[in-house]
């Protein structure tokens, strides 16, 4: 599962979803997607993405292991 701050980051710097989208050359729905967790991005949009906040990938996105229900 993909856990992501760029949420957090871009309220920091008072930033709209579609503005961020413009900087890093996707949809506005892309931005959307990966701010809930629904699309994981290629490596080149996540490095876009840190140059743009100045941050790591790291620091923008990780990932944890989702638990299957038949291991109870």
């Amino acid at each position: 599962m993909l856990l992501t701050n760029l949420k957090e980051y871009r309220a920091i710097r008072n930033m709209k979803q579609d503005e961020l989208a413009e900087l890093v050359g996707v949809r506005r729905e892309t931005i959307v997607r990966l701010e809930k967790g629904q699309y994981n991005p290629s490596l080149k949009l996540a490095m876009d993405l840190a140059k743009v906040f100045e941050v790591s990938v790291e620091e923008l996105f990780s990932f944890t292991k989702e638990i299957s229900d038949n291991r109870k």
